[in-house]
């Protein structure tokens, strides 16, 4: 079952503010050290079985890794994207958990 909503009457002519506090399918740590020189580390925490991509853009929306890709179980999960191949400047981690899609800002000092 799914919560989509929740309503409370006090009498049949008011009705209360409710609130439902979903429980998340997953949880996405920030990258750290975020500046960074020349890797950073970022964690999720699946509650549930999902497929779950972790991928690095550059400022101009290229593609310039792939950190993870494919279904994982749930449980703790860790990655590290080391840029020192990439020039300095600011990049984006997107991770992708089924379709729920996070942006992080990030930027690489040299």
């Amino acid at each position: 079952y799914t919560i989509e909503s929740a309503i409370a009457a006090s009498n049949s002519d008011s009705y209360m503010s409710t609130s439902v506090n979903m429980v998340r399918d997953y949880s996405i740590n920030a990258a750290y050290p975020n500046p960074f020189n020349p890797s950073t580390q970022m964690s999720i925490t699946l509650n549930t079985t999902a497929d779950v991509s972790v991928k690095v853009f550059n400022m101009n929306g290229q593609l310039i890794d792939v950190i993870a890709n494919g279904q994982m179980t749930s449980g703790s999960y860790n990655f590290t994207w080391d840029g020192t191949n990439a020039p300095s400047g600011v990049y984006f981690i997107q991770t992708e958990v089924n379709s729920d899609i996070n942006n992080q800002k990030i930027m690489l000092i040299k």
